[in-house]
């Protein structure tokens, strides 16, 4: 049966691919977006499968959706990279936690379910007895850190969703997104995949940040979107914490000599400086997720870096 489904942050990255499936499941579909880090191919693709309304989550949503019948929201509107969060702290930590409670609210008065896009962040930069990261671990995350503004801000809004399920009977699913990558990414985005693989298609040096040894693990977002969906639809599973992501993790410069060598390019690797507070090791258990949905990634990396280069190529 179609439902009316909001998307905030719609015309994003991972936005995008949500609507996109979501249309095609044959559900009403409103993007809730003010585009401040989509690109012109996201926004464009967007209004193909969804009714776009232009503005903030910051914003009196109960308002502007007053006409609006809703039974699902997806909230997922945040800068990501942090090129993008970083740009405005400030804004990134209000969008977290003025954004989330707005979407709580708009929640409660529709009696929408939501599913409340969390971060891998939130895990902060584990010791090797943290590793993979489990839904248990509470972290360790530097407050006062250049990324805090996303950290502490995804912190803070899984609290709000606890809150408003615990006091206002909101049905909110949390799910923590581990690195995702695939097509609908901006070239300029500063994470590591489109990086990568757009130096690799200009010829350019390939940058890795520190040694090239830390660790990251990647999900298709094909089967990002596929493990969002199950969480939503799934009928007893409420609050969470969950983990969606890829558990098999790679050197990020053994990721670099991947691209250079499904690209067939001759760039060179160069080597800078590690940003502060960036995580050596960022893996998740996803043992919850397959005994509770079932679901577990299918697309192998090599796959889905091919599909991600043919999208940059066009």
């Amino acid at each position: 049966m179609a439902k009316n489904i909001l998307v905030t942050g719609g015309a994003g990255f991972v936005g995008s691919n949500v609507v996109r499936q979501l249309s095609v499941d044959g559900h009403n579909v409103i993007v809730v977006d003010n585009f401040q880090t989509s690109g012109s191919m996201q926004s464009s693709e967007c209004a193909r499968y969804a009714q776009v309304i232009a503005c903030s989550v910051n914003e009196d949503l109960h308002w502007i959706l007053r006409e609006c019948s809703i039974d699902e929201i997806y909230h997922l509107a945040c800068p990501a990279s942090p090129l993008a969060y970083q740009d405005n702290e400030i804004q990134t930590f209000s969008t977290c936690i003025d954004g989330t409670r707005n979407v709580l609210e708009l929640a409660a008065s529709k009696g929408a379910r939501v599913l409340m896009a969390s971060t891998s962040e939130v895990y902060g930069n584990p010791p090797p007895e943290h590793h993979p990261q489990v839904e248990s671990y509470n972290g360790n995350v530097n407050t006062m850190g250049p990324r805090a503004c996303y950290d502490e801000g995804k912190r803070g809004a899984e609290t709000l969703c606890y809150m408003y399920h615990q006091h206002q009977n909101v049905e909110v699913s949390v799910i923590r997104i581990f690195n995702t990558y695939g097509p609908g990414m901006r070239a300029g985005d500063g994470r590591v995949v489109p990086n990568f693989i757009n130096q690799a298609l200009a010829g350019d040096p390939i940058t890795i940040y520190g040694d090239g040894k830390q660790t990251r693990s990647f999900c298709f977002v094909d089967d990002l979107v596929s493990g969002m969906i199950k969480v939503m639809n799934h009928e007893t599973l409420q609050l969470g914490p969950i983990n969606l992501g890829n558990p098999q993790n790679i050197e990020i410069q053994a990721l670099a000599q991947r691209i250079i060598r499904l690209t067939g390019s001759d760039s060179k690797i160069v080597y800078k400086d590690l940003p502060v507070d960036d995580p050596v090791r960022r893996t998740p258990d996803i043992s919850l997720a397959k005994q509770t949905l079932g679901w577990s990634p299918v697309i192998d990396l090599d796959e889905g870096l091919k599909r991600t280069i043919q999208y940059f190529e066009r």
